[in-house]
């Protein structure tokens, strides 16, 4: 009774680890270090490590161009897009009750009535009416959710999403978004759904966010971050092991969910897909009610943390890593170039911790050159390259006589840190790389334990 009863526990664990894709954990990484037993005692075991998502709006700063586009300096009177004789709408700056700043867009939703941000109207028809909104962090986000506008006022009808890796010295375009885009950008309509693994760095132009103020509801304009994680992790981001996996071996797709700046392009104001009533004006204008930003703090895998002190976003670095984004090793900790951490081997990942600068690779002879006396250093004493303890071997290596790191085949550098693929032609991207590749846990681990129990039985 007892044998059967520990069969059907195995069997009902079997069916478990077959049913559970991916442990929840790969998708945190939020544990840098953590003590373990072995051989030579109590020793740390390091982890890639990342501070958890958040809402990004808290952290940045506004500025607007021009810098005077903001209504109610002089007080204004707007009218209604959908009906040009409801003209009751005030924008007044000096009056709080009907002030639309810019932090506005910012501010708790839920409110009645809803607050929001405001631009000056049309006046300067047939000029165009151009905004550009800046949000500045200062610091190398990594986003994790879509990027979400809500309109009080119409959809623009022409709008573009930019994007900047430094700060604001140079800007790249995110998405287009037009009612037509061939007519306001010469670029084929698309949408995210159009979108493949290959094809998932192009800039396309959307018209989904972009037609008629007749939907009252549809107030939102998207730039859809999830849509693109769903190409590699399922529809449901089941597999983010996958995701990782392709952000630690893809540079280029790392980089395109990172920014430092985002640049909303405000075109051409919602007009309701007629012609501009150039008698009424104050019917066409930008307001936002909402913006959101969700994602983390880059860390390169150093830091399962961030804080915001000063108006200023920091990692808290560990690996003997430093920097606002944990970017260099400490001082006396560059016994190796530093590395950022690595999402493989799933699911911890590989820390890359700087190590201290007297324990590097061994020092080779050297021949002393010109007439100068020959310097003998055939007996240098070899330093530790790998131990048990700080300078573990990474992603299955092996430690041999504490001078070398035997890697796996796929694997090279001091400690085996480095994919081999990095440093063959085409990179990590390739069938061909040498990278393993990445599957969900298997359920045929089990296996041989059950045949083990009906063998006992």
């Amino acid at each position: 009774m007892l044998l059967y009863l520990a069969l059907q526990a195995l069997w009902t664990g079997l069916c478990q680890a077959a049913m559970q894709h991916y442990p929840a954990a790969w998708g945190h990484y939020d544990v840098c270090k953590s003590q373990i037993y072995s051989d030579e005692g109590l020793t740390w075991d390091y982890m890639a490590c990342q501070p958890e998502a958040a809402d990004m709006t808290h952290y940045l700063k506004v500025t607007l161009d021009p810098p005077n586009i903001t209504c109610g300096n002089p007080p204004e009177t707007y009218c209604a897009l959908e009906n040009p004789y409801m003209c009751n709408n005030e924008c007044d700056a000096s009056t709080e009750e009907l002030a639309h700043p810019p932090e506005l867009m910012f501010d708790i939703e839920g409110r009645n009535p809803t607050t929001f941000w405001q631009s000056t109207s049309w006046k300067r028809y047939p000029k165009a009416l151009l905004v550009n909104i800046t949000l500045s962090w200062n610091k190398t986000i990594e986003l994790t959710d879509d990027i979400v506008l809500t309109f009080e006022s119409g959809r623009p009808e022409q709008m573009v999403l930019e994007k900047s890796l430094d700060y604001g010295r140079t800007w790249q375009p995110y998405q287009f978004y037009a009612t037509d885009c061939l007519d306001a950008f010469t670029m084929e309509p698309k949408t995210v759904q159009d979108l493949t693994q290959h094809t998932l760095l192009d800039i396309i132009c959307t018209e989904d966010y972009s037609r008629g103020y007749v939907w009252k509801y549809d107030k939102t304009v998207r730039f859809e971050i999830k849509d693109r994680f769903a190409l590699f992790a399922g529809p449901r981001l089941h597999n983010m092991a996958s995701l990782y996996g392709q952000l630690d071996t893809t540079k280029n797709l790392r980089d395109f969910f990172t920014i430092t700046d985002l640049r909303i392009r405000l075109l051409r104001p919602a007009t309701g897909a007629t012609m501009v009533d150039e008698n009424n004006l104050s019917r066409y204008f930008y307001a936002i009610s909402d913006i959101k930003v969700q994602g983390r703090c880059k860390c390169n895998l150093h830091a399962n943390s961030c804080v915001f002190d000063k108006e200023k976003l920091s990692c808290e670095c560990e690996h003997n890593t430093t920097g606002p984004d944990c970017g260099r090793c400490k001082r006396n900790y560059q016994g190796r170039t530093w590395s950022a951490g690595s999402y493989l081997p799933i699911p911890k990942g590989t820390a890359n911790i700087c190590i201290p600068n007297n324990i590097g690779p061994v020092i080779a002879p050297q021949v002393a050159l010109s007439t100068a006396p020959s310097v003998h250093v055939a007996n240098r004493k070899r330093a530790r390259v790998c131990d048990n303890e700080l300078m573990r071997c990474q992603n299955g290596g092996v430690c041999v006589g504490n001078v070398r790191c035997n890697c796996p085949s796929a694997y090279s550098g001091l400690l085996c840190e480095k994919p081999r693929c990095e440093t063959e032609l085409g990179g990590c991207r390739g069938p061909s790389s040498g990278q393993p590749p990445l599957r969900p846990p298997s359920s045929f681990g089990l296996l041989p334990l059950l045949l083990l129990g009906l063998a006992l039985l």
